[in-house]
């Protein structure tokens, strides 16, 4: 298979649904080959997370007060300005 950058772009979910289904891709940029993707066999693939933040655990805090929209609202503001 073969895509544009703008087509990787706009249609990346696809295309990496192709690879991962076994076929490679070549995206081009004007005209050119420029990268592959290729299918990873399972026997590839890294045994952890290569997400930046890793697992993440949320601690419990319990319950905090219930706020109304109102008191939300007065808490914002001015908030980021």
């Amino acid at each position: 298979m073969e895509a544009t950058a703008r087509e990787f772009n706009q249609r990346s979910s696809q295309i990496l649904a192709a690879a991962e289904h076994g076929e490679t891709v070549t995206v081009t940029k004007n005209g050119r080959p420029v990268a592959r993707l290729v299918p990873i066999d399972a026997d590839e693939a890294l045994p952890y997370s290569t997400d930046p933040m890793g697992d993440m655990e949320i601690p419990d805090i319990g319950t905090g007060p219930d706020l109304t929209d109102e008191e939300v609202d007065e808490v914002l503001r001015g908030m980021g300005s």
